[in-house]
Parts: C-alpha cells; sequence; structure tokens
C-alpha cells in the first residue's frame, strides 16, 4: 500500500520483459520477495502478533508466535504473488507499479503463478500442522478473498472495492487469536471491525494521490469517480465509526486503561486529521496543499500504536 519508487517514462508505457540471460540470480531472488509486497506484511503481522499477546492474556508460546508469523508471511505472499499475476496488465501502465517484478520481466508470468498457488499450499499446510486447522482455513479463507472477490470480481467494479476487499486484511486479527485460543471471540470480532472500518480511510488518501494511474486504467477507486469532498466526508465517516469501534474493547472487559488512552489519544489525533482533510477539499484545495498523504503515513503510525497497546495492556492490568 506505499508509494513505490518509478523510473522516468513516459505513462503508460510498459517495459518490455528483460531476457533470460539478463535475469542475475541474486535480482530474481530479490524479485520473488518483492512479489510477497513484504511491506504490506508488516502492517499483517502488526496486527496479528499483538492480537496473541491479547489472547494469552500474557506472553504467548514465542514458537507459535514464530510459527504464525511465518506462516501469515507465507500466506500473504502468495495472496500478493497471485494478485500482481492477475493485475499484470494494468499494472504496467500504472506509473505507481511500473517496478513491479512482472512488469520488469525480472519474473515471468508462468513463474508468478507458480509462486503464488506453491506459497498458498505451503502455508495452509504450514498452519494447519504447526499452528491449528482453524488458523489454516482462515488463512487460506483470507488468501481466496483477496485473490477471488476483491483482484478478481471487486477491483475493477465498483468503487467499493477497497472498503469490502478490504476484509481479507482484517483476517490475520482472527488468525492470530485463534492460533493461541483454537476458538473466536469478541474481542477478535471488534479487532476485526476496527480493521474493516480502518482500511478505506487509510487506503482512499493514497488513491486520491494517484487516482490518475486508476483512472488511466479504468479502476474505479472511490476517488477517481467523486470528487475530493465526497471521498473526505467518507473518510470521516469511516473514520468516527473505527475509533468508536476501537473504545467497544475496554467496556466487554477484555484490555484496560492503558489500551483505552492510547485508543483515545491516537484515535482523536486521527479524527483531527481527517477532518482537516476534509476541511481543505470541503475548500477546494487540490494537488499539494490537500496533505492528503499526511492521513495515510498516519494511519499507519495509528494502527502501529493501536495494536502496540493491545499487546502492552494485559501486563498492566
Amino acid at each position: 500500500m506505499c508509494v513505490t519508487a518509478v523510473e522516468s517514462r513516459p505513462a503508460g508505457v510498459a517495459l518490455t520483459p528483460s531476457p533470460a540471460g539478463q535475469r542475475p540470480f541474486a535480482a530474481r531472488i530479490k524479485a520473488f520477495v518483492a512479489l510477497t509486497k513484504p511491506r504490506i506484511i508488516e502492517l499483517l503481522l502488526i496486527t496479528t502478533v499483538p492480537v496473541m499477546f491479547l489472547a494469552a492474556q500474557g506472553v504467548p508460546d514465542l514458537w507459535l508466535v514464530l510459527a504464525t508469523t511465518v506462516g501469515g508471511y507465507l500466506s500473504a505472499g502468495g495472496a500478493n504473488a497471485l494478485n500482481m499475476y492477475i493485475d499484470r496488465d494494468i499494472d504496467a501502465l500504472m506509473d505507481r507499479t511500473s517496478q513491479r517484478p512482472l512488469v520488469t520481466g525480472m519474473v515471468t508470468p508462468r513463474e508468478c503463478l507458480a509462486f503464488g498457488i506453491a506459497l498458498a499450499v505451503i502455508s495452509t499446510v504450514w498452519f494447519g500442522l504447526l499452528v491449528n486447522w482453524l488458523s489454516a482455513a482462515l488463512a487460506l479463507g483470507a488468501l481466496l478473498f483477496y485473490v477471488v472477490v476483491y483482484t478478481m470480481l471487486l477491483k475493477r467494479r465498483t468503487s467499493q472495492n477497497i472498503v469490502w476487499g478490504g476484509i481479507a486484511g482484517c483476517m490475520p486479527v482472527l488468525i492470530g487469536w485463534s492460533a493461541v485460543t483454537n476458538s473466536m471471540s469478541w474481542a477478535a470480532v471488534i479487532l476485526f471491525a476496527v480493521i474493516f472500518f480502518w482500511t478505506p480511510p487509510h487506503y482512499w488518501p493514497l488513491s486520491m494521490k494517484v487516482k490518475d494511474d486508476y483512472a488511466r486504467v479504468g479502476v474505479p477507486m472511490l476517488p477517481v469517480i467523486a470528487s475530493n469532498r465526497v471521498v473526505a466526508r467518507q473518510i470521516v465517516l469511516y473514520s468516527w465509526v473505527m475509533v468508536a469501534v476501537s473504545l467497544l474493547l475496554t467496556p466487554l472487559g477484555y484490555t484496560g486503561w492503558f489500551y483505552t488512552a492510547v485508543a483515545l489519544l491516537s484515535g482523536g489525533f486521527w479524527l483531527w486529521e481527517a477532518h482537516g482533510l476534509q476541511n481543505r477539499a470541503k475548500a477546494g484545495v487540490t494537488g499539494a496543499k490537500l496533505k492528503e498523504m499526511r492521513l495515510f503515513h498516519w494511519s499507519i503510525t495509528y494502527v502501529s500504536l493501536l495494536f502496540v497497546a493491545v499487546a502492552v495492556d494485559p501486563f498492566l492490568r
């Protein structure tokens, strides 16, 4: 979900695939790692591991944490590789994706497809044998939802793509909880909902920044089909619901004063930024002065702080 570096070439001009002799081994390894989108997986793991601490009400089995983390990386990496395989046509036409391995030719489509399927199979078996089969089913479900429902069905058809497609990004919360307890809980459901309502106002500011890219390839992200004013209003609405849901853990007895304080302070600053973006959009501000990326960057900090609080809170109660 982070903007990648792009080369200086005319937009919409795809790169010529690299001949086999021009694909050094080290560069190929780096390209296969890039297929897994490591920076996105960082966010997924940030929401997985802290939930394990909350589920254990302390320090969970560290081998279990390691097994869950590795399995989560393999599963999300497989989903991301398959996403790149399906989106390789539009990736070649978008500036922000112009350096992806399938566009540069460092990895062939067949290799990418095989790599993604292999990771999907390995991760499912890994979860089933080393964690539990409930976590395996949740991980496989997240992978299939991201690849089939989001990438294949929603992304190019509706402006609500990131809203419902974001469900896949909520699943690590459930996986983290089930890894420890082999069951579900309202605490996990609440944190799932937090990520669900966090995803659109996290991603829409970035989409506002690169909406020309999406417009060029016909992907109807909300900022492509709606004005900045409408998008900002939606961001504010989702932000208020997100903060409200994040505060449900404490009255239900799952967290204490520390989590509540972090949720209130970080959520309050989020709402300040969201309303600031809305005010600038209402005033007709465009370009760099809109400062939409401030909220995008804060959204990453927010979710990191909130889930660190989830992990720390059991030790302070």
